[in-house]
């Protein structure tokens, strides 16, 4: 018998962001709900990068919304450049107490304060060629099929019991 578990049960939650990263993450999730999107967030893309949020529009439109929280955070990360390869639109999002300046214009924006979110500027569109759609997809749909079986092993129910 076990008597310490170190381990989280919660496959949700990794601890990588911080609490002000969740609440932005939050708002812009409430909003892509509301607009009929599939959201996956913190997505290991074909690269090797993790996206912070991945959705799938009720069109099959494929967005990626990058969270920064701070000046500094947006300084110091250059990696979502390369975001654009696996996505038809690509998206900042930030919070109040950042100056919305900063992010690219060729960028759509969100700004969130944890209780919904407001989209500022429309991303542009690079659409996506159908192989790497499909390899998108596939990304997707087996990480979230993965997440929902652990989230289901972590609560010791099957969901047809719930």
């Amino acid at each position: 018998m076990t008597i310490l578990n170190i381990v989280s049960n919660n496959p949700l939650i990794d601890g990588r962001q911080s609490a002000r990263a969740l609440m932005v993450r939050k708002g812009i999730q409430l909003l892509l709900h509301d607009m009929r999107h599939a959201i996956l967030p913190e997505l290991v893309l074909a690269s090797g990068r993790r996206a912070d949020l991945v959705t799938v529009s009720e069109k099959g439109e494929i967005w990626i919304v990058e969270i920064k929280t701070s000046i500094e955070d947006f300084r110091v990360d250059r990696k979502w450049p390369d975001y654009r390869a696996h996505c038809d639109r690509l998206f900042f999002a930030t919070h109040k107490e950042v100056p919305l300046d900063i992010f690219p214009q060729d960028c759509g924006l969100f700004l969130s304060d944890g209780y919904g979110a407001h989209l500022l500027r429309e991303a542009p569109e690079h659409k996506l060629s159908p192989a790497t759609r499909k390899a998108m997809m596939l990304t997707f749909s087996r990480a979230a099929a993965h997440r929902l079986l652990l989230a289901e092993w972590a609560n010791g129910k099957s969901f047809d019991d719930m």
